[in-house]
């Protein structure tokens, strides 16, 4: 299984990159609630662009963090200068044992034990 990250769900929604959509449709990925709260709480959010995120994430399945997730994502801070959505999307994916699609892969890569995919370089 795959967990998306933020910036795919937001390029997916976009409607520049109709091959995403065939992608989502393929992987059916999961979503981290910490990618809903940075998706739709960003404030300058259109309401055709809210309408058009809300649409998607209403197709997936949201995981919402566990003790063992923020555990995890505690100890990835701890070894690198991590954001705290990183840190707790990966966590996610790690806890799950998902694989991460993401178009930052830099971001992530330092993480030895986290599969990642680019689904934009797919």
């Amino acid at each position: 299984m795959i967990l998306v990250d933020s910036n795919i769900i937001i390029y997916a929604a976009s409607g520049n990159y109709p091959h995403l959509v065939d992608w989502f449709a393929e992987n059916q990925p999961v979503a981290s609630a910490v990618s809903l709260v940075e998706v739709l709480g960003y404030y300058k959010l259109t309401a055709t662009e809210k309408a058009a995120l809300e649409e998607l994430f209403a197709e997936l399945t949201v995981l919402y963090p566990s003790t063992e997730v923020f555990q995890l994502a505690t100890e990835l801070r701890q070894k690198r200068s991590v954001s705290v959505s990183d840190a707790l999307i990966a966590g996610t994916a790690l806890h799950h044992q998902l694989t991460l699609a993401t178009h930052n892969t830099r971001d992530f890569e330092w993480i030895e034990s986290l599969s990642l995919v680019d689904p934009l370089k797919e």
